[in-house]
């Protein structure tokens, strides 16, 4: 079963994707206000949703795993590390498709505003995670440096998540997870949202586990490489 789900994740989130962009680009209708600019909401939330919620949520919850004595592995270590890795590329594309749609709503590529500056200052933080991680060649001191870094740049997440209701902002409030109840999006471009999360979310799912599969194997072959290396010098000190 394991091995399906396995194989099967790519395609579905092939599939799931080319869905997206058929559903979002000729099916929906444009929005009566911003015409064919919102066509950017079947993209730009669920990247956020992926970069803020899922890839770096993922990698605090390894972290933390990874910290705690009892369920201390190197297998938390590569999902964090991997699920960071994601999290940083979707947080760069999150910004990117901000823009995108800020320049011809707000006049101007970027701003900073609360909601644009608390992320890319959690960017900055995801890179510094992965600086880090390549500043020391001790596995379990790495891990464990990273882990906890990744727990403390976990706090600036409800920051950029309550930014928009703490501070005046330029940047949207909620369209669907209101405080109301009150959902702003209806009809296709409702189903169209909701096959973009679980695209974007399938997505994440198989960058992770192909990420975690490559530091494996990576893994593996030093470890043989160094065994291979003592075994020679073994030989050669019994000659």
């Amino acid at each position: 079963m394991q091995r399906l789900i396995s194989r099967s994740l790519g395609p579905l989130a092939l599939a799931t994707s080319v869905a997206t962009i058929v559903m979002g680009l000729w099916v929906t209708p444009p929005d009566v206000v911003q015409g064919d600019l919102a066509r950017l909401l079947y993209i730009h939330p669920a990247l956020a949703w992926v970069a803020l919620y899922l890839s770096f949520g993922t990698a605090t919850v390894a972290s933390a795993l990874y910290l705690w004595p009892r369920t201390r592995s190197m297998t938390a270590d590569r999902i964090a590390e991997a699920a960071v890795e994601v999290s940083t590329l979707f947080i760069a594309l999150t910004l990117i498709t901000g823009s995108i749609w800020g320049r011809p709503t707000w006049g101007v590529w970027w701003v900073w505003d609360a909601r644009l500056t608390s992320t890319a200052v959690l960017g900055v933080f995801m890179l510094g995670i992965l600086a880090l991680r390549r500043a020391n060649d001790d596995p379990a001191v790495r891990a464990k440096r990273s882990a906890v870094l990744a727990l403390l740049t976990a706090l600036n997440v409800p920051i950029v998540h309550f930014s928009v209701l703490w501070w005046k902002t330029l940047h949207q409030g909620a369209t669907v997870f209101t405080d109301n109840r009150d959902i702003k999006i209806h009809g296709s471009m409702a189903w169209t949202l909701l096959l973009s999360f679980i695209a974007l979310s399938l997505v994440f799912s198989w960058m992770v586990r192909t990420r975690y599969r490559i530091a494996t194997e990576s893994q593996s072959q030093r470890d043989r490489a160094l065994d291979d290396a003592v075994a020679q010098r073994r030989q050669e000190g019994a000659q």
